[in-house]
């Protein structure tokens, strides 16, 4: 059984098209994370959202949650870069779950900011994980992201686990 948990927020699509490539690469189990209140569909609006929740450190009610994460070692976590940090739906999923044992491994999409400070976030939040390091793509290359994709699952041995 595959122990790989593909899990993932997207606004604009291009955090989606990272995890779709990797669940074909993987064979791991996707979740997207989806906020109770969806972002509004205008981006100026989504924005000043999105930037108020990251300025107050506050994150929004999720949608549903993965039920059965206990079952899964390894759990590759995908974020659109938000204001140089993870988006706030991403850092609630993290701030709910218990990741004692397990392996985190962040990829991000993003528009020129690169990864922020994703990585040392995930961190903070993902208490009792190992965390590896992540991969940043740039949105507009995420449909063609394969070949990062496969150096950096293979550079953190997490191919088909």
């Amino acid at each position: 059984m595959n122990r790989t948990l593909i899990v993932y927020f997207s606004y604009q699509g291009h955090t989606r098209q990272v995890a779709e490539q990797l669940q074909k690469a993987t064979g791991g189990t996707l979740f997207e994370i989806k906020a109770a209140e969806a972002y509004p569909s205008d981006y100026e609006s989504c924005v000043a959202r999105a930037k108020k929740e990251v300025r107050e450190g506050r994150w929004p009610e999720l949608a549903e949650h993965c039920k059965d994460i206990a079952s899964y070692d390894t759990i590759l976590l995908g974020t659109p870069n938000w204001f140089n940090t993870l988006a706030p739906p991403v850092a609630a999923f993290l701030a709910s779950n218990d990741f004692s044992g397990k392996t985190i491994a962040a990829f991000c999409t993003h528009g020129g900011g690169g990864l922020g400070r994703i990585t040392g976030d995930v961190r903070k939040l993902g208490t009792g994980a190992t965390v590896l390091s992540s991969l940043e793509v740039y949105g507009r290359d995420a449909a063609d992201a394969g070949r990062r994709i496969d150096a950096w699952l293979s550079a953190n041995d997490l191919n088909r686990r």
